[in-house]
């Protein structure tokens, strides 16, 4: 029994174990961090919230139905003084007297419903655009999180891209140290030589070791950006190559009302919306309110509490009004907060100009951003291939005699920031071209 149960164990911390490893493409991630990042869950809540209050709104205009039952038992009843004169009783002098039951139970309905009020139809419509702010929130939230994904994917993949690069220099600079080492024994070389090639080697095992601390912390933030737990095992499955192929030959979209999906634009005219009903509001505070009521009520009276039975007598009483509020002097007050409000739109109209130029000037300069990251890439790739012959060249001028190990730790160099630049241009055309999607508000495709 003993061995089964550990044989269970076994199999489901393995199980366990799968259930916990991911697997994503770069889209499917995206895909993931809309459904799981925190910030956008909370996003969704706003959306949800803003709906609840557009009800809430609504129904402050709905008739209003209020009821309500008390119960009273004198404890003591309160004695009232009447004129002994008015019962035959001598002048001057006063009668105590108590008036009604020692109990008495009520109970009423009241139902109120507006029939006009300027101010409430200025809130329905604030909780249809506060309704629109709230979707628009959340449009950039998620549009913000699909760039931090992507983001965080390719800096991951760069990470991993750079530690298999250093690893290969390191075996490669290994063999040569462990070759030259040779030569040196039997007295060949200058011992300056091996220590030369001792030192690119000792600075490369650095970097190795700074460079997987960069790769752990490139898997937190990415893990984090997804909303999984920091140390949740997970793969990716695009590579660095396929990414840059297929947003190297990706033409940016344009379109004539592109700024007009832009969500900083769309916050920029809510904005203006918002402020037009601030100052209708402020304006229809002028203007009269009229609402109707009804009350009706029932009450009994006992000297002891009887309200239960059938033959308790109750007497009804029914109430029907109108009420009109007419506002006349505020001293200027209501004058004060329409001119406010009027300010504040012109306001809101100059920031939606202004945040347009500053969109178009943003588009322009994320598209030439893109561009020139795909040539950078071009360049960087090529120079790369020529750091390489240089570097090999090299390597078999010192093997031969024919250069110093100076003049090879320079070439490797040379072509270790070559490597880099190159991995570099790679990320920036995953981010540029993410950029300018995002500005443009343009999910992304893979």
């Amino acid at each position: 029994m003993l061995h089964k149960f550990i044989i269970f164990l076994l199999f489901a911390t393995s199980l366990n174990a799968q259930e916990n490893k991911y697997s994503f493409t770069l889209q499917e991630a995206v895909d993931f961090a809309t459904d799981n990042n925190r910030a956008i869950q909370n996003a969704e809540r706003d959306v949800k919230i803003a709906a609840q209050t557009k009800r809430e709104t609504t129904a402050t205009g709905l008739p209003q139905v209020n009821a309500n039952i008390g119960y009273n038992n004198w404890i003591e009843q309160q004695v009232s003084l009447i004129p002994a004169e008015f019962f035959g009783g001598v002048p001057g002098q006063f009668s105590e007297v108590t008036f009604g039951t020692t109990q008495t139970m009520n109970g009423s309905i009241n139902i109120r419903q507006k029939l006009f009020d300027g101010s409430y139809l200025v809130a329905l419509q604030a909780a249809k655009v506060y309704l629109e702010i709230s979707k628009n929130a959340k449009e950039k939230t998620t549009n913000e999180i699909r760039k931090v994904v992507a983001y965080s994917y390719g800096n991951v993949l760069l990470a991993e891209a750079n530690l298999e690069i250093v690893d290969s220099n390191i075996a490669l600079l290994e063999k040569n140290v462990w070759e030259l080492s040779k030569v040196y024994e039997n007295g060949l070389v200058e011992e300056e030589s091996l220590q030369q090639l001792q030192l690119t080697l000792s600075g490369l095992k650095s970097n190795q070791r700074y460079t997987k601390r960069l790769k752990n912390i490139a898997y937190q933030i990415f893990n984090n950006s997804l909303g999984l737990n920091l140390n949740s095992e997970v793969v990716l499955t695009n590579s660095l190559e396929e990414l840059v192929l297929l947003y190297s030959l990706l033409t940016p979209s344009r379109s004539e009302n592109e700024i007009e999906e832009v969500i900083d634009f769309k916050i920029a005219v809510n904005s203006v919306k918002s402020d037009e009903l601030l100052l209708k509001l402020e304006k229809s505070k002028a203007l009269p309110s009229l609402n109707a009521f009804v009350n009706g009520s029932y009450s009994g009276n006992s000297e002891r509490f009887s309200f239960t039975e059938n033959s308790q007598k109750w007497f009804g009483a029914s109430l029907f009004g109108v009420t009109l509020d007419i506002p006349v002097f505020s001293s200027f007050k209501r004058s004060a907060s329409t001119q406010r409000a009027r300010l504040n739109l012109e306001k809101s109209k100059s920031n939606l100009e202004e945040t347009t130029n500053k969109i178009k000037l943003e588009i322009n300069t994320a598209r030439s951003n893109y561009e020139f990251a795909v040539e950078d890439y071009e360049i960087k790739k090529n120079a790369l291939d020529l750091s390489k012959n240089i570097s090999i060249k090299n390597e078999i001028k010192f093997f031969e005699g024919l250069t110093t190990s100076f003049d090879l730790s320079q070439a490797q160099r040379q072509l270790y920031m070559a490597q880099q630049d190159h991995l570099q241009s790679m990320l920036n055309i995953l981010l540029k071209r993410v950029e300018l999607e995002s500005l443009i508000n343009t999910p992304l495709k893979n």
